[in-house]
């Protein structure tokens, strides 16, 4: 863990590391994707004439992002055939998932969803395909950046990483809308064309992932490649499938089973889609354990690539610094993505226009966050990564005050762009920070599986509270509600003081 102090000399000298400039063109890569799968996608269905209902279905396609440390171990273990011998572990695996989002874009570019029930299955096989390749592309990146460089760097790292991924973001987000705007689609007035070469242009700009990934150097060798043959590997593949097809086939079943739930209150309704979901991992997590026991898979092979990252973590930190610095990687965002789920919604009843929305929000919100996260590496080298992080979790809990200002103060664009300074710029800067933080915390012997598993649970617990963010602004209102935000953010300034004194009193 970087605790010294740096001269602001050598904490600029880290930005001019040729493998901080790496890492931009691939955070670009990885930040085209997702909007992809979301707002743009939603926007060019919407425009399409395709019903609400359906369309809110699409964003199921990014559940990979959620459950990417799943498959994570597959990459960490598998050597992919002749592409491992001639690019390495890292790239080969990072080439092939930028071929397939590459591909997967294609797909839904030539999908007209208008085209009956047919085209939307398309739609879905092509945006479920984009979702899986990009977490799997997320996957490599975080394990190839860790491997890259100590932790010393990994600060300088991230926030170059993060610049990348919201300039990628940007030019999917705000870019795909203005593509397909000058192309001839507006709301009553649909061209599929429009949106057609829009993601053709969308899947033309991961060349620059692509192309970064030819140039670069294979990352330190830092895990002997296990004793298997070609015929275990293939049995590992397939007993994730398996599992894989029943979590499928269970939350299908469930979905019919438990219909009644879309008619019940929205608290009960989350029950019931909780319990479909858990229900589903459950027989995911049966159907890979019986076809383990039952010999269908080398057990020592499924050991090492399932079990072993997650007991190597604990047996390096013990049962409680791992269940504090768990909790803290649960918690240390919550004050600023539960307030964010809602934030559109509230600038709409505020009466801001879209336009100025996404000006403020996609545009000038972005650059922020950049300069934030720039700000944060910075920090971090200057100083050390645990100070940055409780200055981190200490500005995204306050900047929610600053939103209760804005719902005093109505239809104000001085206090949205205050907010949105404020909001972003603070998230920037924890964001690089608690990167490097979850970098550090990594056996580079495990770097895939470990690292997927803190970023999947570093939004789970978050994510799931925010889905209640509109019943309580509808019960007490946003004020009260961003009050709750900030003071949601007082325990984890305890969690990062009790995980700096275990982990200082640690080896």
């Amino acid at each position: 863990m970087q605790s010294g102090h740096h001269s602001w000399g050598k904490a600029f000298s880290a930005f001019k590391d040729r493998r901080v400039v790496i890492m931009f063109f691939l955070g670009f890569s990885a930040g085209i994707p997702l909007l992809l799968i979301f707002s743009s996608l939603s926007l060019w269905l919407g425009e399409a004439g395709i019903e609400r209902k359906a369309v809110t279905f699409f964003s199921w396609a990014a559940l990979g992002y959620s459950f990417k440390f799943v498959w994570a171990p597959l990459i960490d273990e598998l050597p992919f055939p002749v592409l491992t011998k001639l690019l390495g572990r890292r790239r080969s695996w990072l080439l092939v998932a930028q071929i397939a989002i590459a591909c997967s874009i294609m797909l839904m570019a030539f999908t007209d969803p208008t085209q009956g029930p047919d085209s939307l299955v398309q739609m879905a096989i092509g945006a479920v395909l984009l979702g899986f390749s990009a977490a799997t592309q997320d996957v490599v990146i975080d394990a190839y950046r860790i491997e890259l460089a100590d932790v010393n760097l990994q600060t300088a790292l991230a926030a170059t990483y993060n610049a990348g991924y919201r300039v990628g973001m940007i030019l999917a987000g705000a870019g795909a809308l203005y593509f397909a705007s000058w192309y001839g689609s507006d709301k009553g007035n649909y061209l599929y064309e429009a949106w057609r070469t829009t993601y053709l242009i969308m899947a033309s700009a991961m060349l620059v992932g692509i192309v970064t990934t030819l140039v670069i150097r294979e990352p330190k060798q830092s895990k002997p490649p296990r004793p298997y043959h070609s015929m275990d590997y293939f049995r590992l593949v397939f007993v994730f499938v398996m599992a894989v097809t029943g979590f499928v086939g269970t939350f299908l079943l469930l979905g019919d089973a438990l219909d009644f739930g879309q008619k019940l209150d929205p608290f009960m309704a989350f029950l019931v889609e909780a319990a479909r979901l858990f229900g589903s991992l459950f027989a995911a997590v049966l159907i890979g354990y019986s076809l383990v026991k039952c010999g269908a898979v080398n057990r020592k092979m499924a050991y090492e690539t399932w079990v072993e990252p997650v007991a190597d973590f604990f047996s390096r930190y013990g049962i409680k610094s791992a269940v504090l610095l768990l909790l803290l990687i649960g918690l240390y965002r919550i004050s600023d993505i539960v307030a964010g789920v809602i934030s559109n919604v509230f600038y709409q009843d505020l009466g801001f226009t879209k336009p100025e929305i996404a000006t403020a929000v996609k545009t000038f919100g972005v650059i922020v966050t950049i300069a934030g996260g720039f700000a944060g590496g910075l920090l971090a080298e200057r100083y050390s990564v645990m100070k940055i992080l409780m200055l981190g979790a200490i500005l995204s809990s306050l900047t929610n005050l600053i939103f209760i200002g804005l719902a005093h103060a109505g239809h104000d664009m001085v206090w949205m762009y205050a907010a949105v300074t404020a909001d972003n710029l603070a998230s920037g800067l924890a964001g690089a920070a608690f990167v490097a933080f979850l970098s550090s915390l990594t056996n580079v012997s495990f770097t895939a599986v470990q690292y997927a598993i803190f970023s999947s649970l570093m939004t789970l617990i978050p994510k799931v509270l925010g889905g209640y963010s509109g019943t309580v602004v509808d019960a007490v209102g946003y004020p009260t509600f961003f009050l709750g935000t900030t003071l949601l953010g007082i325990p984890v300034l305890f969690l990062i003081v009790l995980v700096d004194r275990s982990l200082r009193s640690r080896p």
